[in-house]
Formats: C-alpha cells, structure tokens, sequence
C-alpha cells in the first residue's frame, strides 16, 4: 500500500511551551506529518517562543502563515492552513492537544479503511492537573469505546451525531475541499458544523477511542458561561445545522451522569459545585441562542470573542 501523506493544521495565539511539546511529539510518531502548518495569530507572539531556541530556525521542523488577529476565524483560519495541500490527509489540531503516544496519526488512519469514513476524531484525555469535574467532561465525551455515526443516527444520537472535535481531527482532503471546507465566519462550532455537510452528504464520522491526545481545562464559572453563549451563538447562526436536534436533551444526560460519576468516585458532595457551574453554562447558552434579542453592550459582556462580533457587525 502506498505511503499515506497528511498535512497537520494548528491554529496558534499566544502558543507556549506545549506548542514545542506537541510539534516534537508529531514528528516523533510512526507515520510521520509530510507538512506542519502553524496559522499563526499576531507574528510576535511566536516569535518570542522561539527565539533562542532549536526552533529558531523553524522552516525545517514546520511551516508558519502569520495572520493579524482582526483576521482570525475559527473556520477560516483553518482553511487557510489547509490551502495549497496536495497531502490525502488534513489533521487538525489545537495548540494545546498533545498525542499522547506515538502511534496517533497511525491509529486514526487505520479509521480510514472504510470508505464511506470522511472524518476521524481521537479521544481527548485529562491532563494531570484536571479537575474532576473535567475529568468527568472527558470520560463523558470521549468514552472507551469507538463509533461510527451517520445520518442513520440522527433519531438516536440527536446532536452527538456532529460531535468531532478538531482539537485533534483527521479528514480525507479531497472530500474537504470538494464540500468546501469549514464553514467561514464562525465563532465557534465549525467542526460540528462541517460535521453536518459530510453527514448530509452521505458521509460517516468516525471516534478513534485508541488514537489520543492530552487536552483538558479548568474552567471558571464566569468561563464557562462565556464558552457556552458562544457555543449558543454559533447554533442560532446555524439552525439548518441545529433547529432538527436538541442540545438540552443532551445537557440533562451530562447532569445525570455526572452525579453517578462522582457517586462511583466517592465525590458526591462534588455535585453542589457542578451544578453551579452547569447553572452558568445553561445561562450563558440561552443568552447565546437568544443573542438577537440583546443590546451590542449586553452581547458584548457574554460573549469571550468581541473581535468576531466587531467584524460582523461591520
């Protein structure tokens, strides 16, 4: 069988010492990324993570696209890192998923055997330092098990059918480039929603429960509301994506599974904190699915991304 290429896509801002971490341990797997593409927001940012480094000489370990940060777009962005492949593979990645063994690229490759496959996302574990609470957020997402899901699913699966997240998320190039890639002017959800164009189009989503990564976070409460008035937002953009299936369904199974997870864990008490926090999120999603209503301050004090809201508006 010939050799498989695949180009690795990583939007960056303000990266750290993880960014090093993640691009040595790509470069270290079985199958090894043919190009990796950093879209860089805000060039001097980068700039001082490498200076002084082995990396300072980055054109041979990676490729860099510097944007401004008024150009940023979470689907955009991405297609822009995509542009002028010629790899079978794209692989994308955030600046903050790290593999968690060198056998990544392989595992989710291996997905692509069947043919009605055009996407394969990996399982995202908890980082060291991960709170429960999160640890919980991951065992829920990214369970054990593999899946595939297709349009056969939508009745029983309902949202989770578009769950691939692009913190680490193969697809086949040519089927991205001919349904057009991520979707532009986004403020989030663009996996999801691209998610939907390959699953209306006949396509499945594959969840590589052996393929890994490190990637986790400790929100704050007032973080979460943010993150999910977003998350609302990208869906009321969206509804030929979102108006057919529930995502409050979905948020009333988290909850409950929730609380038999740290029953099981011995944290039950645990559940007084999370609750307040599912509290924060469910305001900061029905604020964002109801953003039309608000006031430019109003959407402006909920949102965590004004710079997408300046350009729309204008």
């Amino acid at each position: 069988m010939p050799t498989k290429l695949i180009d690795v896509i990583i939007p960056t801002y303000k990266p750290d010492e993880k960014l090093l971490a993640i691009i040595s341990a790509l470069r270290s797997q079985t199958i090894m990324p043919s190009r990796i593409v950093l879209v860089n927001t805000e060039q001097k940012y980068l700039d001082n993570l490498l200076r002084g480094r082995k990396y300072d000489n980055y054109g041979k370990y990676f490729e860099v696209k510097n944007i401004s940060l008024r150009e940023f777009d979470h689907g955009g962005t991405r297609n822009e890192g995509a542009r002028g492949s010629s790899a079978d593979f794209l692989l994308f990645m955030t600046m903050d998923a790290c593999p968690a063994d060198n056998m990544l690229m392989e595992k989710m490759l291996k997905a692509f055997d069947d043919e009605k496959i055009a996407a394969v996302y990996a399982r995202q574990l908890p980082n060291e330092d991960a709170s429960i609470g999160e640890r919980f957020s991951r065992s829920y997402n990214y369970p054990e098990e593999s899946c595939i899901k297709s349009a056969e699913d939508k009745e029983r699966l309902g949202i989770k059918t578009y769950f691939c997240s692009n913190a680490c998320a193969m697809y086949r190039r040519d089927v991205f480039e001919r349904l057009g890639g991520f979707p532009k002017d986004m403020i989030f959800n663009e996996d999801m929603v691209f998610a939907h164009t390959l699953v209306e189009n006949g396509y499945s989503i594959a969840y590589a429960a052996d393929a890994a990564v490190y990637h986790s976070h400790n929100y704050t409460n007032m973080q979460q509301f943010h993150r999910n008035f977003d998350l609302a937002v990208s869906q009321a953009m969206h509804p030929e994506v979102f108006a057919d299936v529930s995502s409050e369904s979905e948020g009333k199974s988290y909850a409950k599974e929730a609380f038999r997870y740290f029953r099981q864990e011995g944290k039950t008490l645990y559940f007084i904190p999370f609750s307040l926090t599912c509290a924060f999120r469910l305001a900061g999603y029905k604020l964002g699915k109801n953003y039309r209503k608000l006031s430019k301050r109003q959407i402006l004090r909920c949102t965590n991304s004004k710079v997408f809201f300046y350009k729309h508006w204008s």
